[in-house]
C-alpha cells in the first residue's frame, strides 16, 4: 500500500493589516483541510506586506516572538482541523535581533520545529540583509504527523547545497514559502526568463534528490514605499512538483488561488532506485564546495 499525502499551498494577495491578512489565511486553511489536505503550505511572510523593498528600522516592530501571537493562534486551528501547517514569520529573537523564519505547526497543535532561512538576499527591491540575520539551526528536517520536513525559505530555493542536505538528512518533502517576483519596468521576455528559472531551478532539485517539491509564492502588485521603484509584481505560479520534477499541480500568475495535490509518498523510493543519484555520488571529491571559488 502506498503512502498517499493531500497537500494544499495558500497563494495570497496580502495587504497593509496584518491581522487581516493572518484572518484571511486561516480562512483559507480550513477550506484546504476541508478539501481534504493533511498539510498545508503558505507563502513568506504572509501576515504582512513584503517590507524588505525599503531599509527602514520602524518595520522591525512587524517582528514577533516564537513562539508568540501568530504560531498560538495557527497551532490551535492545526490542532482543530488535525493538519500540519508550515508558516513563515517575522522573527524577534532578542532586540536587535531578527530572523526569517518558517514554522512547523503539528497536527497536535504543538510547534514541531522552526528554520530559520539561511541564505539572505541583498538586492534593489529585496533588501533582506538589512532585516534579517542567517539562520544558525542548520539544514535539519522537521518531524510531524504526515512526515519529514525539509523547510526552506525563498532564496535558499535557489541553492541545491541547501536541498541535497535535507534530502541526505532524511527530508521526504522539501518546502518553500516564498515571495518572488518582478520588476514591472522590466521587458516581458526578460520577466518570463525569470520565472521560468525559478520553477525550473526548485523541479531539478525534486529530481536530484527523488523527493517531492512544495513551493507556495506570494501574489499582486506590492508598491515600493519609498516611490524610488515601480515595486514588485510577485508572480504568483506556486506549484508542487514530483520526485521526477513533474507538475502536480500549478496555480496562476495574478488571483490568489487555493492549490492541491495528493502525493504518493513511496513513488520516492521507486524513483531512486532507478535514478540511484544519491548512491553514486562522489563523495570524496567534493571538498572544495566548502571554498567561495577556486583561484
Amino acid at each position: 500500500m502506498s503512502r498517499s499525502l493531500n497537500v494544499a499551498l495558500v497563494q495570497q494577495r496580502c495587504g497593509e493589516d496584518p491581522v487581516a491578512n493572518l484572518t484571511t489565511q486561516m480562512d483559507d486553511i480550513r477550506r484546504a483541510a476541508a478539501g481534504g489536505a493533511r498539510l498545508v503550505l503558505l507563502q513568506e511572510l504572509h501576515n504582512t506586506l513584503y517590507f524588505c523593498q525599503v531599509e527602514d528600522p520602524a518595520l522591525c516592530d512587524l517582528a514577533e516572538s516564537i513562539p508568540g501571537p501568530s504560531t498560538e493562534q495557527l497551532g490551535t486551528l492545526a490542532r482543530e482541523l488535525g493538519v500540519v501547517i508550515v508558516a513563515s514569520l517575522f522573527e524577534r529573537r532578542a532586540p536587535g535581533l531578527y530572523h526569517n523564519t518558517a514554522v512547523v505547526l503539528d497536527a497536535d497543535g504543538r510547534l514541531a520545529g522552526r528554520y530559520r532561512k539561511m541564505h539572505i538576499p541583498d538586492d534593489p527591491g529585496f533588501y533582506e540583509k538589512f532585516y534579517f540575520t542567517p539562520g544558525d539551526l542548520g539544514f535539519t528536517p522537521i518531524d510531524t504527523a504526515v512526515g519529514r520536513l525539509g523547510v526552506l525559505v525563498c532564496w535558499d530555493q535557489w541553492y541545491p547545497e541547501a536541498a541535497r542536505l535535507m534530502a541526505l538528512a532524511g527530508a521526504e518533502l522539501l518546502l518553500y514559502p516564498t515571495a518572488i517576483g518582478w520588476n514591472p519596468d522590466d521587458p516581458a521576455d526578460e520577466q518570463s526568463r525569470q520565472r521560468d528559472a525559478w520553477i525550473t531551478i526548485q523541479r531539478a532539485h525534486a529530481v536530484a534528490n527523488g523527493v517531492p517539491v512544495l513551493a507556495c509564492n506570494r501574489v499582486g502588485q506590492e508598491a515600493d514605499p519609498s516611490a524610488h521603484s515601480a515595486g514588485i509584481g510577485f508572480w504568483g505560479s506556486s506549484f508542487i512538483a514530483g520526485p521526477q520534477g513533474e507538475i502536480l499541480a500549478q496555480a496562476g500568475t495574478a488571483v490568489p488561488e487555493i492549490l492541491s495535490a495528493t502525493l504518493d509518498l513511496d513513488h520516492s523510493e521507486q524513483v531512486r532506485r532507478i535514478w540511484p543519484f544519491l548512491r553514486d555520488r562522489r563523495i570524496e571529491a567534493y571538498g572544495d564546495l566548502t571554498r567561495r571559488f577556486r583561484d
